[in-house]
């Protein structure tokens, strides 16, 4: 039986690390549903509790979760008068 949990309130990273042969593909789609099904908490803050309880080295669901970690590349403007003109 799955853990009842504000941090995956699903149990989609609990089923993912379940799912044999699961690719990092599928991880990233379970990840943005994961992610969006968020509501009490942040996944910045969820996301180390996952990788302390579920995470296992070679798993893709690991790895993607390491890059949820990451911080966002900043943001740059583009377009303006010169893109197009060009």
């Amino acid at each position: 039986m799955r853990p009842v949990d504000e941090n995956d309130p699903k149990g989609l990273i609990y089923e993912a690390y379940r799912i044999e042969g699961i690719s990092a593909e599928e991880c990233r789609t379970i990840f943005l549903d994961w992610a969006l099904s968020l509501r009490d908490v942040e996944a910045g803050a969820a996301i180390p509790v996952l990788l302390a309880r579920h995470g296992q080295e070679g798993h893709p669901m690991t790895d993607v979760l390491r890059e949820g970690l990451a911080s966002p590349d900043r943001a740059r403007r583009r377009g303006g008068r010169k893109a197009r003109l060009n």
